[in-house]
């Protein structure tokens, strides 16, 4: 098939690409050539800033594909922008979203229809993902539009780009670093392998059956934060001096009782203001979430501004094996074995903690 990948030279870009290859496909990518690209032999490449307009209608304009792959539509006038130059153009729209954009529950695992996050938890990635899809189901609805949602989870592997998540806790065990544990650790998480999701994207190509819906993308199995540090420990081949923080000490964290060290990070997604806030004035609700995103450098934990602490994160793929029968490859040793190795080989291991601000959990160290 002629396939499109909006992106596709950065991690979940980069293993879509090479699996559509693999597979036997004519692939294109669309970005704004600012990355240096390894892509395969034969692949297209078109240069365009989707946010000018008239560069990416300059790029993409009375072209008609079998399949688009939008990797990196972020915000509404990006899939706005999509569906007037796709209309009658495109076999199959597949957009990536992500499991962000639920709400919290205490039922498990948590499927498509469940709940949606839009209220002040939600941040402006999460809200702003709803909206694209709220854009594309009217699209379908509406016209016929071939879209596809795929709500991606907690994606491990080989060149992640987020670098605070495996990575980090990689460069602490390779350092003899202290790793710090919220609660007992028995909290639960879900990963899915960047290469497996890749596969999921290609399997649903130009299935008729997926138009119109949402699929959620993550492993097949869920881990406890436990677990997570143990193979890591294995694969690293160093044990893990772990440190219990306690569930009161945890709270107080997650409510911003108390404030350890100076430092922020929000993982890279920005954080909505509160309503009625001032742009000139501090927001402590803003600041608090940041904290939050801090704390879950210490071992993976998802969307924290709307997951407690202790909240298990947990999605149900059924959807994906029924509709297209989807089954991941890669099980959970397997996947921290390949990102590790991977890891050494890209001189990463070298840099270690150097590449790393450690100021925060020295801080929370010192307050235990």
């Amino acid at each position: 098939m002629k396939v499109l990948v909006m992106g596709g030279t950065q991690f979940n870009g980069r293993a879509l690409v090479n699996e559509l290859v693999r597979s036997g496909h004519d692939v294109t990518v669309c970005n704004r050539g600012r990355t240096p690209a390894e892509l395969p032999a034969g692949v297209g490449r078109l240069i365009a800033d989707r946010t000018d307009h008239q560069s990416l209608h300059d790029a993409l304009g009375g072209t008609d594909w079998d399949c688009v792959y939008d990797l990196t539509a972020y915000h509404p006038p990006d899939v706005e922008i999509m569906l007037e130059l796709l209309e009658g153009r495109t076999g199959h729209y597949v957009f990536a979203s992500s499991t962000v954009i639920y709400a919290a529950s205490d039922v498990l695992p948590v499927g498509e229809d469940d709940g949606d996050e839009r209220g002040p938890d939600q941040n402006e990635y999460g809200l702003h993902k709803l909206l694209c899809e709220d854009l594309l189901r009217a699209a379908h609805a509406e016209r016929g539009f071939p879209a596809t949602t795929a709500a991606f989870s907690m994606v491990f592997g080989p060149y992640n780009t987020i670098g605070d998540r495996e990575q980090r806790m990689f460069a602490r065990l390779l350092a003899g670093r202290p790793v710090l544990v919220p609660g007992d650790g028995t909290t639960l998480l879900q990963l899915g392998h960047v290469d497996d999701q890749a596969r999921a994207l290609e399997q649903m190509m130009g299935k008729p059956v997926t138009f119109g819906r949402r699929y959620n993308l993550t492993g097949p199995d869920s881990l406890t934060r436990n677990r997570y540090i143990d193979l890591a420990e294995r694969v690293a081949g160093r044990p893990a001096h772990r440190v219990s923080i306690p569930a009161g000490t945890m709270e107080r964290l997650w409510t911003g009782e108390l404030r350890v060290g100076s430092g922020v990070s929000s993982l890279g997604m920005d954080i909505r203001p509160s309503p009625g806030s001032e742009r000139s004035a501090p927001d402590p609700r803003a600041d608090m979430l940041r904290r939050r995103f801090q704390v879950a450098q210490l071992v993976q934990h998802l969307a924290p501004n709307i997951w407690w602490w202790n909240r298990d994160t947990v999605f149900s793929i059924d959807r994906l094996r029924s509709d297209i029968g989807f089954q991941p490859r890669h099980d959970l040793a397997s996947m921290f074995e390949h990102t590790f190795e991977w890891y050494q080989r890209s001189g990463r291991a070298k840099a270690g903690a150097t590449r790393y601000d450690w100021s925060f959990e020295d801080a929370l160290l010192q307050a235990l």
